[in-house]
């Protein structure tokens, strides 16, 4: 089984250390893999070492945010130099701007009506890695555990049993704080043009995350985001339902793209998103000879597992 799309406690959403989520890995069948942290390559060294103890093959990523037409995208680099400055960087960049952000964010949290505060924030994020970015699944879970906001109206369909309480923290995020709800708090992020230039720069392949979920019936931007550089598409995710699969593979068949799979597992903060699930309807067989194309770029000798 492949899955080449994870997080570990080195994204500011996601919960598991990198060695607890090959373990997991292993322990469900996957046998290929990538960590594929937001906007950190931090998990790749000790994920590498754990997956080759279990003669795992695993591949270094990162997914990156960037912009394209003012349009929020995601793009995973593949088999991508880790050790690169330019992924420090990155991360720099994207931390300077957290604290700014997180703390706009507390004031429009606040605008709806909630009593939360920089304690309760800081109370949630001290242990975590990227501590001064506070996410809307991280506002969601301070607030959903306030016992003064038990029947608060807002949060009645994110409680268990109410029509958003199957996957209450992320679902609250998309309501709130994603791009153009009440709560978002625009960053400045590189462009698609710019981030596929790292990736390829640093001897990667790179991947347009799950389009289904990011482009949300804007896919006429698919052509335009293909000619920057992209060298495949996530056709296989979590979050695409048949139809929008099917369209995918189609898709990047014709366009003679690369053809990846991952389930975007995070943990609690997805908690109906399962390791290896990504709803796939190609032969295995088919599947391994796509991905083997990924296998084939870049630093493949030195980070895939000999047999």
């Amino acid at each position: 089984m492949i899955d080449l799309h994870l997080h570990s406690q080195y994204s500011e959403d996601g919960e598991y250390s990198p060695e607890e989520l090959v373990r997991q890995c292993y322990q469900k069948g996957v046998r290929i893999l990538s960590i594929t942290d937001h906007n950190c390559v931090r998990a790749n060294e000790t994920a590498l070492k754990a997956a080759k103890r279990k003669d795992m093959d695993y591949i270094p990523g990162i997914e990156i945010d960037c912009v394209h037409t003012g349009n929020n995208l995601h793009i995973l680099g593949y088999d991508i130099d880790f050790h690169s400055p330019d992924f420090q960087k990155l991360e720099a960049y994207v931390n300077e701007q957290n604290l700014r952000v997180s703390l706009e964010t507390l004031e429009k949290t606040q605008t709806l009506g909630f009593h939360v505060t920089e304690g309760d924030m800081w109370a949630l994020s001290k242990d975590r890695y990227w501590k001064e970015a506070w996410t809307g699944e991280m506002f969601a879970e301070v607030l959903l555990e306030k016992p003064e906001y038990a029947d608060h109206p807002i949060l009645q369909p994110y409680r268990p049993g109410g029509k958003r309480g199957g996957n209450p923290l992320l679902n609250f995020y998309w309501d709130y704080y994603s791009q153009g709800k009440c709560c978002y708090v625009p960053r400045n992020y590189p462009t698609a043009e710019e981030i596929i230039d790292v990736i390829h720069r640093n001897h990667g392949i790179a991947v347009l995350a799950h389009p289904g979920l990011t482009l949300r019936g804007r896919e006429n931007l698919l052509d335009d985001i293909l000619e920057l550089g992209i060298d495949g598409v996530e056709a296989f995710s979590s979050y695409h339902t048949s139809a929008q699969t099917d369209y995918f593979v189609r898709y990047a068949k014709e366009k003679k793209r690369i053809i990846t799979c991952g389930s975007d597992f995070h943990g609690k903060i997805k908690p109906l998103i399962e390791i290896g699930q990504y709803h796939c309807s190609m032969p295995d067989e088919e599947l391994y000879e796509r991905t083997e194309r990924v296998l084939e770029r870049g630093l493949k000798t030195r980070y895939i597992s000999p047999k």
